[in-house]
């Protein structure tokens, strides 16, 4: 179940166990406003890790059967599994997945609320033609319309090589008028919010625990060699394609799904 509000402009998604955790027992309290988590993060275990396998994303039985498309879910999962292997590229060696590592990471997509893509194609000609609304021809920043927004719900946990949990989250979020670009897909906004929990759980397993405010750091040199489409800098991270770079951000600016301008590796393709 989910909620939008009108007032807030944004949709909310309540955070969602799938059963696929070894443990919930230690997780903390719910915290935080716009994504909410709950965390379980062991630093003396992570401090000693220096290899780490990623097993491609999943998807909960009841979160599949809201997408149509399985090249849409394939999507998601694996724009979550880039982002989580460049993003902790900065720290770790990235092994592929199956092979031994000091700790592999498994992440289950819990629930996804779909983007009404009707609603998304009205918002992206508001926005996109708004630019022209002034003489001058300087854009006008025009917040999307808060209705038929996505959402997306994720729990994961890294286990070391016995099978102990070492960090765990679940994870949810909802898009917002400000801050999610419309784009016309049934899965728009989970494509993007699947890169923000990426990014929020890679925080967590680099730093060895949980964060506080927001992070303000300027990202790595080869994390912006990725974000272009660049060579990531494990072979590992290829199993996942490439980033579609300023094509994607392009299509993005313009609405188009995300499928567009994010050409997939053969093998996740074929998931």
């Amino acid at each position: 179940m989910f909620i939008i509000s009108v007032a807030s402009g944004c949709t909310s998604v309540p955070l969602k166990q799938g059963g696929t955790l070894t443990s919930y027992g230690s997780l903390g309290a719910p915290k935080g406003k716009l994504s909410k988590s709950r965390i379980y993060v062991d630093g003396q275990r992570l401090a000693a890790v220096k290899t780490v396998s990623i097993m491609p994303t999943s998807f909960s039985f009841s979160a599949a059967s809201h997408v149509s498309k399985e090249a849409d879910r394939a999507l998601v999962s694996n724009v979550l599994d880039r982002a989580l292997c460049v993003a902790l590229s900065d720290k770790y060696q990235l092994v592929s997945a199956g092979q031994p590592a000091d700790l592999t990471i498994r992440s289950v997509i819990t629930d996804i609320v779909p983007t009404n893509k009707a609603m998304a194609g009205i918002a992206t000609a508001v926005t996109v033609g708004s630019g022209f609304a002034l003489p001058s021809g300087v854009p006008v920043s025009v917040p999307r319309l808060p209705f038929g927004l996505g959402g997306l719900a994720v729990e994961a946990e890294a286990v070391d090589s016995s099978g102990d949990q070492s960090a765990a989250i679940l994870w949810s979020r909802g898009a917002n008028s400000f801050q999610d670009k419309p784009r016309y897909s049934e899965v728009g906004d989970a494509y993007n919010l699947a890169s923000r929990f990426a990014n929020d759980f890679s925080r967590i397993l680099i730093s060895g625990k949980e964060p506080k405010g927001l992070n303000l750091s300027l990202p790595s040199r080869q994390r912006m060699k990725s974000w272009f489409g660049g060579k990531p800098k494990y072979a590992a991270c290829d199993a996942f394609g490439r980033a579609p770079g300023l094509l994607g951000a392009i299509a993005a600016k313009y609405g188009a799904p995300p499928e567009w301008a994010d050409k997939r590796s053969k093998s996740t393709s074929a998931r």
